[in-house]
């Protein structure tokens, strides 16, 4: 599916004339349309429990969620399993100090 193009977004907000630059991605991190547009997708075609069901619903949001860590693997040269999902940076790198 194509994602619709969209201007009301808080990334091409301009402050003092200047676009926006958002550094404080800690905890919260802005999100651009694709991004949004493919949780919205999420949400209605796939949401279930990722790796938890055992029905046809959970399967696809499986297929989904293991497809997105996929991509990333091909995006920064690594493999799958190499990729692991954290809730945020900070739980991110206390994995890594604790690991």
């Amino acid at each position: 599916m194509p994602v619709p193009q969209t201007d009301s977004t808080v990334l091409r907000e301009k402050i003092n004339g200047k676009p926006l630059i958002y550094l404080d991605n800690a905890e919260t991190s802005q999100k651009p349309p694709n991004v949004i547009y493919t949780l919205r997708e999420f949400y209605e075609t796939y949401n279930s429990n990722v790796h938890r069901g055992v029905h046809t619903l959970s399967d696809h949001a499986n297929k989904f969620y293991e497809g997105t860590r996929r991509k990333i693997a091909r995006f920064i040269n690594a493999t799958p399993q190499g990729v692991i999902y954290t809730r945020n940076a900070r739980e991110a790198i206390n994995l890594v100090a604790y690991s």
